[in-house]
């Protein structure tokens, strides 16, 4: 039997649950019909409304299933009969009023979803790289001259302190890019500024936006990507949904900017002029160093003889 899962307006996931309790919960007034649903087989999630027919074969008005759920009244003697695929019974108009719950942002799955590609991907990632290198440039001055001021190092370091101060100036910037890609992607464009500059995003599998430490653990995840060979990297090429390895441990998409919004008909297949120019930038950055490496041995070897 399919175990499904849906997730609450907090976002927070539950299951796995039978059938039969989804229709429980129907029953109750407590789904939605907006409440996103999965189980296995699914491309991806799905408001209720659009898949309660599964669940609930008997539902006998599936128009009035679409609409707004409401409360069951208060005064509901218990042990009442119901009919346990009906609607809960509208609320009294004397009842106390309830206060709306709203979603911070709203999903829309019904329209068509771009993904990113690898090269739109590899755009961005050489524009956070840059802006990340200056941050570290920075920061690693900083923790330097704070260290040689505090213990007086105006003559020169020896070795051990030159090294151990190397080696927080690593954990720090390692800190740094961390947090830089856990609060841009907990931000409402759900983007760092390379993503952004792209016009691309990074969300959860089912199109809703992920807090500040899934990023925060993402960047670890990423690293992970590059120490197999960028294997996990190389894998947005190939796979379905264009998912990094780390995509696939953190259950995150990359996606146009305009996916799962109202206004699916404004994303772009295309690379974008941004992404050309980038790419075109870093890979003749590329070369040059490739160029000036073999310059390097060229030098070295004719010194040798």
């Amino acid at each position: 039997m399919a175990q499904w899962y849906y997730s609450d307006y907090e976002r927070n996931r539950h299951g796995p649950v039978a059938a039969s309790d989804l229709a429980a919960l129907h029953t109750g007034g407590q789904l939605d019909p907006a409440t996103l649903v999965w189980r296995e087989g699914m491309a991806q999630w799905q408001p209720w409304h659009t898949v309660m027919a599964e669940v609930l074969p008997e539902t006998a008005h599936p128009a009035a299933a679409r609409a707004s759920f409401a409360t069951a009244s208060a005064d509901t003697p218990a042990g009442a009969a119901s009919d346990p695929y009906a609607l809960a019974e509208p609320r009294s108009p004397y009842a106390p009023p309830m206060a709306t719950v709203e979603r911070a942002a709203d999903v829309y799955l019904d329209g068509h979803v771009v993904h990113a590609g690898f090269w739109k991907r590899v755009a961005a990632y050489l524009i956070d790289s840059v802006i990340i290198g200056l941050l570290s440039v920075v920061v690693g001055g900083a923790i330097g001259g704070v260290i040689g001021v505090a213990f007086g190092f105006g003559g020169g370091l020896d070795s051990g302190t030159a090294l151990a101060i190397q080696l927080i100036a690593q954990l720090a910037s390692l800190l740094l890019t961390a947090c830089y890609y856990g609060w841009f992607y907990a931000s409402a464009n759900q983007a760092t500024p390379g993503k952004m500059a792209i016009g691309i995003k990074a969300v959860r599998s089912d199109g809703e936006g992920f807090g500040f430490w899934r990023g925060f653990g993402r960047y670890f995840a990423m690293i992970l990507s590059g120490l197999i060979l960028c294997i996990g990297f190389l894998m947005a090429a190939f796979t379905a949904r264009k998912q990094t390895l780390h995509d696939m441990i953190c259950d995150t998409v990359v996606v146009d900017q305009w996916a799962f919004t109202a206004h699916p008909d404004r994303q772009r297949e295309e690379l974008g002029t941004v992404a050309w120019v980038v790419l075109v930038l870093g890979g003749l950055l590329f070369v040059g160093m490739l160029l000036l490496m073999f310059a390097a041995l060229a030098a070295v070897g004719a010194a040798g003889h």
